[in-house]
Parts: structure tokens; sequence; C-alpha cells
């Protein structure tokens, strides 16, 4: 057979069984044994292979967005902002992009509801012609931390007792009134956004800060928005609770449905820029993940739209295989100081290549769609045909060259090493703000699920006060409530 034209995806083409390696199996139904009543045989090596696959079905599940729905679709550019990127996929007006689209709950296992109280993750991979462009956000324009040393911390909070395997608010509720940055992220959660509707009704958010850069080499901070044209929509606890007992996977569901109905989910991409020469002019730090850029000084900037119009073809090739890094860029785009985004450049490839094995990149979902060359050899699971016997660079008998340059963000790093707190932490203004922003109902239903969770009997009277004198420095008329029902003495 010519190896070049050898197409993995006819594996499956044989109109009889076979072994993974391709031989005949003329028995599918009963194992190898001394006589019809065995012993089993161990030389029975289809029965052995059979199940040794089958034992390794599950790969291990991701620590955070374990439980998600993908989909596949394109990206068009509908506005010009080549004067802010050199990024070749936003080059002109009409330009299409492939892209997947994974949606995700970010605490839960992989088989827990898809209605439970949580942020949801919004990731999107472009192919784009100069290499993949992961954009990995979430449903939620902030987080709970700006510093990724407390991710795991935070994240052990969050889930389970190790002790019981159940989740307990006093847990995060311990974890996080050592964080008072968290707060702003908590006015979304705790908020009728917690519970989204399904995936097509919901917004997404880059959360981190990164950067473009245009041909001349001029860099701006950016963040990235999608809007959803069908609108935001949520579930209240009660409805959550009736939808969860009918169908835990119900935003799968209608996500899956939606597409296969020709009812495309469609999202309109925005962003914001900061020039960096004016950063210090905001009361807050821009590269701070807990704070949002306030859109009456920095408008929303059109630049596409995201559709989806085509189901994956297979679950856990398509989306538990589908593997983001936030590292992965492309000419144009960089990253940012963001203390968040730095740490989630490594982590996130780090995760994969233990979850998938150390080449990830090259499974179908996630390999590059335009030409690409490199000399990272074998390693586990390393499919890809090579037959080239240089591999090492630079040599004179391999006439692959180094790439065009293209500009990067050159500022120059003065400050000394250090291990600090950013210098405008600002905790409390944007989470009072957000507040004071919903009408009564909303007010009323926010201070209830807070009532509820700080009445967890193992939430100490120590750790109440805390939440109290957080809420109260956001809102005096917030922090009197929660005294009130909680009958605490606020300390404000």
């Amino acid at each position: 057979m010519d190896p070049s034209k050898y197409r993995p995806s006819s594996a499956f083409d044989s109109p009889f069984w076979t072994t993974n390696s391709g031989a005949p199996v003329w028995n599918n139904n009963s194992s190898l044994t001394v006589g019809t009543r065995g012993p089993i045989l161990l030389e029975d090596y289809h029965l052995v292979e059979k199940l040794a696959n089958f034992d390794r079905e599950r790969i291990p599940e991701r620590v955070v967005h374990a439980r998600g729905a993908s989909a596949k679709g394109f990206f068009e550019v509908t506005h010009d902002i080549t004067h802010l990127t050199c990024a070749d996929f936003l080059r002109a007006p009409g330009v299409q992009t492939p892209v997947i689209v994974r949606f995700s709950t970010v605490i839960g296992e992989r088989g827990t509801p898809e209605t439970l109280r949580d942020p949801r993750g919004f990731a999107v991979k472009f192919y784009t012609r100069e290499g993949n462009y992961d954009l990995v956000g979430n449903n939620l324009p902030v987080f709970f931390v700006r510093d990724g040393m407390k991710f795991p911390d935070m994240i052990h909070s969050l889930k389970p007792n190790p002790k019981t395997h159940i989740q307990e608010n006093w847990r995060f509720l311990d974890f996080f009134s050592h964080i008072p940055e968290s707060l702003h992220m908590f006015s979304f959660l705790f908020d009728d956004l917690g519970i989204p509707q399904d995936y097509r009704h919901m917004e997404g958010s880059s959360v981190n800060t990164y950067t473009l850069i245009n041909k001349a080499g001029k860099v701006n901070y950016v963040k990235f928005h999608w809007r959803p044209t069908c609108g935001v929509k949520c579930l209240l606890d009660d409805e959550a609770v009736m939808v969860g007992g009918t169908n835990h996977s119900h935003a799968t569901k209608d996500l899956y449905d939606s597409i296969q109905a020709g009812n495309y989910p469609e999202w309109k991409l925005y962003i914001q820029t900061i020039d960096p020469d004016y950063e210090d002019k905001f009361d807050f730090d821009p590269l701070d993940v807990t704070k949002t850029w306030p859109e009456d000084i920095l408008p929303l900037q059109p630049v596409g739209r995201l559709v989806l119009n085509k189901n994956i073809d297979n679950f856990f090739a398509e989306n538990e295989q589908l593997a983001f890094c936030p590292s992965i860029v492309v000419p144009g785009i960089y990253y940012s100081d963001d203390k968040m985004l730095q740490t989630r450049i490594f982590s996130y490839s780090d995760t994969q290549r233990y979850r998938l094995g150390a080449n990830y990149l090259m499974l179908p979902p996630n390999a590059p769609k335009c030409a690409h060359h490199n000399n990272h050899h074998d390693g586990f699971m390393n499919f890809m045909h090579r037959d080239e016997e240089v591999n090492y660079f630079p040599s004179r008998y391999d006439p692959v060259r180094h790439a065009e340059r293209y500009p990067t963000p050159s500022a120059i790093l003065p400050e000394r090493r250090s291990r600090a707190v950013i210098e405008k932490e600002n905790n409390f203004k944007q989470p009072g703000e957000r507040y004071r922003s919903f009408d009564p109902a909303r007010q009323e239903r926010f201070v209830c699920r807070w009532v509820d969770a700080l009445s967890d009997p193992r939430v100490t009277y120590e750790i109440r006060s805390i939440w109290i004198s957080y809420w109260s420095q956001a809102d005096k008329s917030l922090g009197q409530k929660l005294a009130s029902r909680l009958n605490v003495k606020p300390s404000m």
C-alpha cells in the first residue's frame, strides 16, 4: 500500500471485523477456550486486545471544565481592525475561518448536571492559515483571583471535600474570606447569571487581557467579548432544580438539537482596547482579571461573528480529546503581563500533555489545518508519518528556513524581582456598583443566595462577619441586610 494514500479515517471501512492491526476476526462472540466450557486461553489475542482497549477507554478527565459540549462552525470578520492587529485571520471583512468551540461547566465532574451554579467555559479554536489560535475564556467577564499562585487552592476549596467527596459551602467561604479580590466574581456568580439557561444564551469573555500588535509594531491591550444574537437567558434557582431533575444534560442536548434543526447559534465578537501608554489613568489595573473595563469609557468595538453550524461527529474524539491552551496564539495577538494569564500559558499545555499525551497536538481536533513543520519527533502516540533523515536544525540538507519575522511586544522590563500584590487592588468599588445596578427583585435574590450560603452550620461567626464586612464595603445597605438576616453585628 502506498503510504502517501494512507487515510486514518478509512480504518473502519472493512466489511468484516478485524483486530487493531487489521487481521480478520472470524468470531467476535466467543472467547478461545479449552473445550466448550473453558478455561480461557491467554493466547486469544483478540480477546486480550478487546479487553485492554476497553480498560483504557477513559482518559483522565479534566480537573476543571470536565463537563462540556462542542460544536463546529466558522468565524467571519465583519469589521476592519487591521489598524490594531496584523493577525491574518482578521485581515479583511468577509474572511472566514473554520472553528471548533467547547462550552463547559468549571467545577463539576464529567457527569454532573448542567444546571449547577458554576461559571461556564467558552473556548474557541480558530484554524487559521498561520496556525491555530485558542481564545479560551468564560461566560463571566472576571475571575476569583488575580494571581495563579492561588489557583490550585481556589479549585480545591470549590471542589468536593476530600474526606466526604461532597461540595460544601463552608470550604469556599473559608478560603475566599482571605481573598477580598474575589468579591467582584461572586457578584456575578451569585447573581441570576450564575446559572445560564443553556450554552446558546450566554455571553463569553476572554477574562484575561491580551495584546494586539499591528504591522508597525504598535501594541494595544485587548479584551474579547462574545455576545449571543439570541440574547442572554438564565435559570432561577427553582427553575434549575426542575430542569436538572428532568435532564442533567439539557444544555448539551439543546446545543445539539438546535444545530441539527438548522437553528444555528451565533455570537458577535467585540473587543475593548487600551493603549498601554494610558494604563495608569484608571483607578484599577487593566491587567487585573478581577476587574471589568467600563464600557462607557472603553466602548465595545465590533469585529466579527461566530456561527456554529455543524455538530461534532464523535463526542470522545472532538470533545474529550479536544484541547485548548491560552498559550496558542498567532502573529498579531500576544500575551500581556496579566498574572493569571502568565500562569495559564504554562498550566493549560502542561495539563493537556498529562491528560492526552506529549503529542496531543497531533490529534485531529487539535492539529493545525495549515502546513506545519518542526523537529518534535517521537514520544507516546506519535502517529505522524515521517521519512526525512534530518531531524535537527540548521542543516544544509534541509531547505526549511525560518519564517518571516513578525512584530511582538518589545517593552523593556526594568523592575526588580518581587512577590507582591498589585498597587491598585480596589476590591470593592466594582462589585458595589454591580449590586446597585440590579433591580430590587434581583437584589433580593442575590441577598437570599448569600444568606443561604452563609447559613451553613460549619461557617463560623468570624467568617460570616468577614463576609458581611466585605459586602458592607461594597455596598453599605447590602451589608446591613446580610447582618440583619444572619443576626451578625455589622463591623462597619
